[in-house]
């Protein structure tokens, strides 16, 4: 029946596609229909960054960006859930079409922009889950916030998510807001460091309990740029970094249909960018920080090679889309 479902809804147009998913789960999730989706957990769990991970096979940021359908991605085996990109205002993202199917290659191009309902409203979906395992809160800043301004967007977020997380992503590096990728780099990035490490400091002391922060970066880096950005996390002590989000190289799928179509791809294609990254991440990093391995990882082969890259854990997002529910357990009895 899932396999049905799957092959229906990658006929439909993406974003409703999308949509539809989402208002299905989120009406469900709390019913006896929960059984059509549901597979038992494989445990195997692991610590990581003081967190104790029920497997190592986590969803990535971007599919429940309001954290609506955290109970129904919890029944479908999930290690832990991370939900968002939310940030402190409400906003529509980019205009439509924004979201396209490379099919032929398994991969995706978005150009979302952050559409969510705000911060508040994902802190209440999360504060009614039934979900008692992992939980990532991934933050970012509205468009219309000038770059300059941006390390208040990501504290009214922090602040708000912070009692609610078992971990929150501070997202740099999404390809769909402009300037925000600039926060990656040299100055600008110590400053939104120094910054959140400041303020996690602070509300560890006002809850009486450690968060950890870990930073979501591109994989269009060069070597410098990786090294630069790793001295930079090591400075500020930062408690892990999530590598990668998705790519502006369109190498991959030249000569496709939507291959031009502006935004991050992401998918099978993006899996030797990602892996490369990862592995030069943590010889700079020296393995002091832990890496969430992500993009491309669309089979165990590929988890298993991400993890002996230098991660610690793995995510999935397109290649869920693509294979359904039976590729996390797939993943997770292997690694």
């Amino acid at each position: 029946m899932q396999s049905l479902a799957q092959k229906f809804l990658l006929h439909c147009e993406p974003e409703k596609s999308h949509d539809f998913t989402i208002n299905w789960l989120k009406k469900t999730q709390h019913t006896p229909l929960k059984w059509l989706y549901s597979t038992p957990t494989v445990s195997k769990p692991v610590t990581v960054a003081g967190i104790t991970f029920d497997n190592p096979v986590g969803l990535a940021a971007g599919l429940d960006k309001n954290g609506e359908c955290i109970d129904a991605f919890a029944a479908m085996g999930f290690g832990f859930i991370e939900v968002g990109t939310v940030t402190p205002r409400p906003q529509d993202g980019n205009p439509k079409p924004r979201l396209f199917r490379i099919s032929d290659k398994q991969a995706i191009i978005n150009r979302m922009g952050f559409n969510n309902k705000g911060v508040d409203y994902l802190v209440e979906q999360v504060k009614h889950s039934q979900f008692n395992g992992t939980i990532g809160i991934n933050i970012g800043k509205n468009k219309d916030t000038d770059d300059a301004k941006a390390l208040d967007d990501y504290l009214i977020c922090l602040n708000k998510v912070y009692p609610y997380a078992s971990y929150v992503t501070v997202n740099i590096s999404s390809p769909n807001t402009p300037g925000l990728r600039n926060l990656q780099y040299g100055e600008a990035l110590d400053a939104l460091l120094r910054g959140l490490k400041e303020a996690q400091e602070t509300l560890c002391q006002t809850h009486g309990k450690y968060v950890p922060l870990f930073i979501k970066i591109a994989p269009d880096l060069t070597d410098d740029e990786i090294n630069s950005i790793a001295r930079s996390l090591l400075t500020a002590k930062m408690d892990g970094v999530i590598a990668t989000n998705t790519t502006l190289s369109r190498e991959a799928v030249q000569g496709f249909p939507h291959a031009e179509e502006a935004g991050g791809l992401s998918g099978a294609v993006l899996t030797d960018m990602s892996l490369n990254v990862t592995r030069k991440l943590a010889v700079a990093l020296d393995r002091e920080i832990p890496i969430i391995g992500v993009g491309g990882i669309d089979s165990p082969q590929a988890a298993k090679d991400r993890l002996q890259a230098g991660a610690s854990l793995v995510q999935v997002y397109t290649s869920f889309i693509y294979q359904g529910p039976s590729l996390i357990r797939q993943i997770a009895r292997a690694i």
